[in-house]
């Protein structure tokens, strides 16, 4: 859904921005300091180099830039590319593939499509606040479990609970692997270091949602940032909470910082902590990543907790799915994009 009757400013485009096919640009009153860039995607899919050591081939992004502004997003950088900077702009100058689901229904449809697995959630999240009026993920989610595509979505956006019931339906037909992005466990901090972003709670309470409609979810303990988060009470902290909530396995990683990620995450610290800069100058001086030292010595404090609270992760095996008769009503069909292909599945 695009804005409607709320408009307050619009523009062809913008002097020197890299954007082609803009349909407009919006702000609204719902979303002070935040500016909408509507564009028309060439393509949903992005394929990932065949040297890269994600576990996925393909992703999929149908906003850039993100209103959560964490300060140590790895995607800042990202935005230059656009004539945006890695810092406010990355917050408030967020790009919106209007027609995303119907462009993946195309490429889905193709003979040449091998229904390999697809991520959501790599770059910038697909349920940050805009998704609550442009409503993309349940077309692309729905375009997805049609053409018995195996999808994930990683997300700390509470707003994936709208969505339950569809994914529910397409796990049903396709793997679809859910995990939840949840670093932080003191208010005070989470509020300072992710300003946008839902709170921990909500966080928790999505992932118990998510269990409760019987599907599996990760936790992402990430980043875990050094001398913040990595206290021996905060992390017990964390992992008694997401026990609770139900959460299947945690996965956890220190922080990095990349260009652009650096020197926001720097000026937010000297702001916040300033006597934290020499320490972290002395860890990221040379590298985008904690020193081994450090991962280590992390790596000997976390693997025991995950073990004890039994939050391993398992594996998931694609060659397992099983495509199913879809029930009366189903929302698969309901969500499918105009103009896509009769459901062949079911």
């Amino acid at each position: 859904m695009r804005w409607s009757g709320q408009e307050l400013a619009s523009d062809e485009a913008l002097p020197g921005l890299k954007l082609g096919n803009l349909v407009r640009s919006v702000t609204t009153p719902e979303f002070q300091g935040i500016r909408f860039h509507e564009v028309l995607a060439k393509s949903a899919l992005n394929h990932v180099p065949g040297d890269s050591a994600m576990p996925f081939n393909w992703t999929i992004n149908p906003y850039r830039g993100c209103s959560h502004a964490c300060t140590f997003c790895f995607a800042r950088n990202t935005h230059t590319y656009l004539d945006f900077d890695a810092g406010k702009d990355f917050d408030s100058e967020i790009v919106v593939k209007v027609n995303v689901a119907e462009v993946l229904a195309r490429e889905l449809a193709k003979p040449s499509w091998r229904h390999e697995a697809v991520a959501l959630g790599t770059n910038t999240d697909p349920y940050q606040r805009a998704e609550g009026r442009y409503r993309l993920m349940p077309g692309i989610i729905a375009a997805l479990a049609h053409s018995g595509t195996p999808f994930s979505i990683l997300t700390k956006g509470a707003l994936l609970r709208r969505d339950l019931p569809l994914l529910v339906e397409a796990s049903e037909h396709v793997p679809v692997d859910l995990a939840l992005t949840i670093a932080v466990h003191d208010d005070a901090l989470q509020q300072s270091v992710e300003p946008g972003a839902p709170a921990t709670k909500g966080r928790l309470e999505t992932v118990r949602a998510i269990r409760e409609a019987g599907l599996e979810c990760t936790v992402f303990m990430m980043p875990i940032l050094p001398y913040l988060t990595d206290s021996r009470d905060h992390l017990e902290k964390a992992f008694q909470q997401v026990k609770d909530a139900g959460g299947s396995a945690v996965m956890y990683s220190a922080l990095h910082l990349r260009p652009g990620a650096r020197e926001w995450f720097m000026a937010w610290l000297e702001r916040e902590h300033p006597e934290l800069v020499p320490r972290y100058r002395a860890m990221y001086g040379r590298s985008a990543y904690a020193p081994k030292e450090y991962r280590q010595w992390l790596a000997a404090k976390v693997k025991p907790m995950i073990r004890r609270y039994g939050l391993e992760r398992g594996t998931m095996n694609p060659s397992t799915r099983t495509l199913r008769t879809a029930r009366s009503g189903s929302l698969i069909a309901e969500e499918l994009p105009p103009g896509a292909a009769q459901p062949t599945l079911f």
